[in-house]
Formats: C-alpha cells, sequence, structure tokens
C-alpha cells in the first residue's frame, strides 16, 4: 500500500497544512489531485493569512485574480460541518458566471462561511463573507447576465440575483436546488453545473432557520449579516452550517 505524507507548513496556496493525504504518486496519472499552485497562483496568499486575518486579495475585486477563465469542467469540493459535497462547474454554461464562481472557489472566499439559507424540500443558499470588511468590499460587484440556462433540477447550482427588473445583479451568491424546482424556471437564472458527490451531505444542511437567518438578496434582510459577518451569524443562528474549506480541481479527463 502506498505510503502516507504529512503535509508541512508551506506558503503554496491550495496545499492543506497538517493534514495526512494520500501520496499523489499513489494515484493513477489521469486522476492525480492537481493544487491550486498548478492554476498559476504562487504569488496570491492563501484564504487567509497566519494569525487568520483576512487574505488581501478577498479585500480587492478589482485585482486580475479575479478574472482568470476557469477549466472547461472544473470540480469544487466543500468540506462542511455536514461532509463533503463536489459542485461540477460547467464554464460553457454560463462563462461569466462560472469565471466568478472559480476564482471565488479558489481563492478561498467561501473559506469559513456559512449557509445562511436552508429551506428543506427547496434550496441551500451560501456566499456571505464571515469578515464584514469583505462584504463591503463585495458589495454591489456585480456580474453581467448570462444567456438564461434555467432548468432548476434537484443538484443544479446557480448565482441568485436581486429578482425580475434587475438585470445583472448577481454577485458571490449561490443556491443549490435541493428538490425539482420548475417554479425557478420563470425567472432568468443561469445553472452552472451539479452537485456530483455528496448530495445526501446538502440534504442535511441544518433548515430550521429557513428565511429567518438572512433569507435571500431580494428580500432585503441580509445587512445584519453582511455588518455582522460570523461573529453575528454565531451569536444569533448559532446552528448555522459551515463551510470550512474549498479546494478546486480539473475534473478528471479535461
Amino acid at each position: 500500500m502506498a505510503r502516507d505524507r504529512r503535509v508541512k507548513p508551506t506558503d503554496r496556496p491550495g496545499v492543506i497544512v497538517g493534514r495526512v493525504v494520500p501520496s499523489n504518486r499513489a494515484l493513477p496519472r489521469s486522476t492525480r489531485i492537481r493544487p491550486l499552485w498548478a492554476f498559476g497562483l504562487a504569488a496570491v496568499a492563501a484564504c487567509a493569512t497566519p494569525g487568520g486575518r483576512t487574505a488581501p486579495v478577498l479585500l480587492d475585486p478589482a485585482s486580475a485574480e479575479w478574472t482568470r477563465p476557469a477549466p472547461p469542467v472544473a470540480h469544487l469540493r466543500f468540506e462542511t460541518t455536514k461532509g463533503v459535497f463536489v459542485l461540477e462547474l460547467h464554464r460553457d454554461w454560463g462563462p461569466i458566471g462560472a469565471d466568478r464562481l472559480y476564482n471565488l472557489a479558489r481563492l478561498g472566499y467561501y473559506t469559513n462561511t456559512r449557509f445562511h439559507r436552508v429551506r428543506a424540500g427547496y434550496i441551500a443558499q451560501f456566499g456571505l463573507h464571515g469578515d464584514s470588511a469583505v462584504n463591503a468590499a463585495w458589495k454591489g460587484r456585480y456580474l453581467r447576465d448570462d444567456p438564461p440556462r434555467s432548468t432548476n433540477t434537484r443538484g443544479t447550482f446557480a448565482f441568485s440575483y436581486e429578482g425580475p427588473g434587475r438585470e445583472h445583479t448577481r454577485n458571490t451568491q449561490i443556491y443549490i436546488n435541493l428538490a425539482d424546482n420548475p417554479r425557478n424556471d420563470v425567472e432568468p437564472f443561469t445553472v452552472l453545473g451539479t452537485v456530483v458527490q455528496g448530495m445526501e451531505v446538502v440534504d442535511a444542511l441544518y433548515a430550521g432557520y429557513g428565511e429567518e437567518s438572512g433569507g435571500g438578496v431580494r428580500q432585503g434582510r441580509q445587512g445584519p449579516l453582511e455588518r455582522g459577518g460570523n461573529a453575528f451569524m454565531d451569536r444569533a443562528y448559532p446552528r448555522l452550517d459551515r463551510i470550512m474549506r474549498v479546494t478546486v480541481t480539473v475534473a478528471p479527463g479535461r
């Protein structure tokens, strides 16, 4: 059996410090993990600097790092308090949104954030940052719309937006469909991919707060979460599940 190796502290983004991981050499070449530095991130800080401070790149939405194109197909692996799930992101389904989501994931925006809106049998939503300064920096950093690709079947995901008549208002928040939701198909959402692993984890996210813990972007009740960040959410809604880490890889065979 291939010997595991312990990763030592390093300045390479995307390397998990202090965890035991299988050696890449033990895997077939086509399925070896490609760490984030392989995508050209050697000069970028990890999602948080030593001591837990927010990385400067997260406070600078104008940085060129946020404009890197996503690969044709990427896997976004979410480690959460309920387990692991993987989103498969397809760039050709909506390149503007796919590039934004890819960069948010690879640069650590979603690390240590909360699933602030979960409605059982409907959707699970995330994308508010735990640092109020980051939320302020990204306020109004809207994307142009991709052509609608609005077939909201179970396991698909898309950016939320501010509602009918509010075009070009996608930003950082993603929803995952927990069921087939044809009622959402009448709106111009652009579905960007599907959950390919761990849908049972998404189903298990805590849904007891429903719309109470911030709701959606169009309901106008997210201000306290944006301004208070994790400190507020953990105090007011302590049972919200968390995203602990997101790892980005190119899908095998792509």
